[in-house]
């Protein structure tokens, strides 16, 4: 095509040349961002009635084959994905964009659309097998290929009809005819999506896809499937012959494979057409010669398989979407149970989450801010193994409270879970990946609930792997952030003692000099003062390097009991005036009655609080709310009590919470680093790398959960005395 053709100027001149509905501009924008936002992408599409109605319709259909009916557009976004919205909306706009004359004359424009669908989705089938990126180009791509012949359509009109009536179905006499008319219908179609602002590879797929064969062998993975595809889908035999060929030399695609997708596209075709209210003349000849007839038992079965399988993976699709997006593993759970709500219309369900160190599953469920948090009172030894839950875990087995219940009874914390989910059972899917175990998804069911289960139970397993897959990345991205931590303390703290060591060295040698110079003059001599001055400054040059021992300091194993409560009530009171009053911070306390004593030191706790204090009335520099709560974790249920602790395990948590500005990602992933600071005029960083080593040494954990612009939490573990 060259730019200077005068056909496209008159072309860009037409009142009535088809434009792309503003919301689907706004689609592409919202669908390309980086942090793909599903409730704006929902809103953007709720504003549109038509496309709402459109896109609810398909998600219905038997296309997707849901059991449960959406009704919501949020969820119709999350199960079919971005990809899956982006190809439908198109595929219902630029249908719409089009005008649909009373008398359609001699151009077939039923079959005209049958076909483009057809060739949309072959084309993203054969790019997901070749497993090439963004096949929703692809799909797009074999969806527009041909949309310059509606242009010249509406542009040339009967000069068009007749040459369509003149070609009879032949492409080289078509396309050579478009040309006398000015331009190609591939000419024509990559113009159009230029002006649209398409992507290149998708208007390049459709300038070429008349290509011969040996051009079409050099271009790009997309320009090459959407080539292959149009052949594919032409309803004569030579055509798809040369589909065969071709698909095998530059794909390497056999004919059966091709054949196999073949099939496919038909049943998805219709379901698409109907839904988006597309008109198409699907009643065609079959496109491919089959040697043997299938029974209708048979294609009855492939049917309900393809069904099964566009479930599977547009659930999979739009979950794994959600998965690579969770930021944490209060993230990772909402996608989970968003998807359970979506594929069994359950909203009453449990996640115990397994802590290898602790040999033992710990209860998550949704807080109040929407996110999911953990349930200090509900954690589970694996010891306990007559457990539902345990069971479920060690085994690897689906089961069912109802199940158990016939075959050797329930516990009573099964009983009690049950009752704590308000149904009349539970089902309990483990998570696992590989050797590693995971967690337990405990579902509140009752007895009717259980074939709706089975039958779904293919794709409940998938799904559950997904999910256990991304719960195990971020618990190991934990660890290993954990492990480094340690290990970059532990190299400060050595580094540390040796640069004291070494500096120390001369600076008592100083001092000694200095003390024999002192000697040598006199008592009244005028130097005597300077040099006192200077054995000062020594002095604190030698208090500033003990300072960095601090990070390092060991101490001894056996610590008194120490009562948090008392320690904290003693702290507010030396501190609410000279720490908070005058930043305008105010100070909340929620401290559990009777908690356990520690094992821990007073002045070491002492300093960690009065450090995390400091930090966070630094941080509300405007003012603000602090809050430091207590709480007994008591051990998992059915633990073995510990001898030496005489029956009391378990540990007392503490939570110091701002709601500042928050710490920026590039300081939380070494928060707790020595010399790492967010503050200015000096600070050391320091305080924190201390605050860890001092928890260390009590055999106690602390970790920090902070975004951006959200506030920051301390929560601190310390065993029991």
């Amino acid at each position: 095509m060259k730019a200077q053709n005068p056909f496209f100027d008159r072309l860009s001149r037409l009142h009535n040349l088809p434009t792309l509905p503003h919301i689907l501009l706004r689609l592409f924008d919202a669908c390309g961002k980086e942090n793909i936002n599903f409730d704006e992408i929902a809103a953007i599409v709720g504003k549109d009635p038509a496309l709402c109605a459109k896109l609810l319709k398909l998600v219905n259909s038997a296309y997707f084959g849901l059991r449960q009916k959406v009704r919501e557009i949020q969820q119709a976004v999350a199960l079919i994905g971005t990809s899956g919205l982006k190809n439908m909306a198109i595929c219902a706009c630029v249908y719409e964009a089009f005008p649909k004359p009373k008398k359609a004359g001699r151009f077939p424009l039923k079959a005209f659309w049958w076909h483009s669908i057809r060739c949309a989705i072959l084309s993203q089938h054969i790019a997901n097998e070749l497993k090439i990126d963004q096949t929703d180009d692809a799909f797009i791509s074999g969806l527009l290929h041909d949309i310059g012949k509606l242009v010249l359509w509406s542009h040339c009109g009967m000069d068009y009809e007749a040459l369509f009536n003149e070609c009879q179905g032949d492409r080289s006499c078509l396309v050579t005819g478009e040309a006398r008319l000015g331009a190609t219908h591939s000419e024509v179609g990559a113009w159009l999506l230029n002006r649209w602002k398409f992507y290149t590879v998708v208007a390049d797929s459709v300038r070429y896809h008349h290509e011969p064969a040996a051009r079409i062998a050099q271009a790009l993975p997309t320009t090459q499937v959407v080539h292959v595809s149009n052949l594919l889908c032409h309803d004569d035999e030579e055509t798809v012959a040369e589909g065969f060929k071709l698909a095998h030399k530059i794909l390497g695609l056999g004919e059966q494979a091709c054949r196999v997708f073949i099939d496919k596209i038909v049943a998805e075709g219709k379901e698409v057409a109907d839904a988006l209210g597309i008109d198409i003349q699907s009643d065609t000849p079959a496109s491919v010669p089959h040697a043997d007839e299938t029974s209708d038992e048979k294609d009855r079965k492939i049917r309900d398989n393809l069904v099964q399988d566009v479930q599977n993976v547009s659930l999979l699709v739009g979950s794994l979407e959600g998965f690579l997006a969770a930021g944490s593993r209060s993230d990772i759970l909402s996608v989970m149970s968003d998807g359970l709500k979506i594929l069994l219309d359950l909203d009453r369900f449990l996640f115990f989450l397994f802590d290898g160190k602790k040999r033992a599953l710990f209860g998550y469920s949704r807080n109040k801010e929407g996110g999911f948090s953990r349930l200090s009172s509900l954690s589970i030894s694996m010891d306990l193994g007559d457990s539902l839950l345990v069971r479920s875990l060690a085994e690897t087995k689906f089961v069912s409270s109802f199940e158990q219940a016939e075959e050797s009874g329930l516990t009573i914390l099964d009983e009690q879970i049950i009752r704590l989910t308000g149904g009349d059972g539970v089902y309990c899917l483990p998570m696992h990946t590989n050797e590693d175990m995971v967690g337990v998804l405990v579902l509140s069911i009752g007895k009717g609930d259980l074939p709706h289960i089975e039958e779904n139970r293919k794709l409940l397993r998938i799904f559950i792997h997904k999910g256990a897959l991304a719960l195990r990345l971020d618990q190991l991205k934990r660890d290993q952030l954990q492990d480094v931590r340690e290990k970059r303390v532990d190299a400060s703290a050595d580094m540390a003692r040796r640069v004291v060591h070494e500096v120390n060295n001369p600076l008592s040698i100083i001092k000694n000099y200095l003390k024999i110079l002192q000697l040598k003059l006199s008592d009244i001599n005028i130097a005597q003062e300077e040099l006192q001055i200077i054995n000062e400054e020594i002095n604190r040059v030698s208090l500033l390097l003990n300072k960095l021992t601090v990070i390092s300091s060991e101490k001894p194993s056996d610590y008194e009991s120490t009562n948090v409560n008392e320690l904290i009530s003693d702290i507010v009171k030396l501190t609410r005036d000279s720490l908070l009053r005058h930043s305008h911070v105010t100070l909340h306390t929620d401290l559990q009655p009777d908690l356990p004593q520690v094992a821990a030191e007073n002045a070491g706790l002492k300093q960690v609080f009065i450090n995390l204090m400091k930090n966070a009335a630094e941080a509300m520099a405007s003012g603000g709310n602090l809050t430091i709560q207590t709480r007994s974790i008591p051990s998992p249920i059915g633990s073995r009590p510990q001898i030496e602790n005489r029956g009391r395990t378990g540990y007392v948590e503490v939570i110091v919470k701002d709601d500042g500005p928050g710490i920026p990602d590039d300081i939380k992933e070494k928060l707790f680093d020595p010399y790492v600071s967010s503050k200015a005029d000096g600070h050391s960083g320091l305080g924190l790398s201390i605050v860890y080593n001092i928890i260390k040494t009590f055999h106690g954990k602390i970790t920090c959960e902070s975004e951006d612009g959200s506030g920051t939490t301390f929560i601190i573990e310390l065993p029991v005395k």
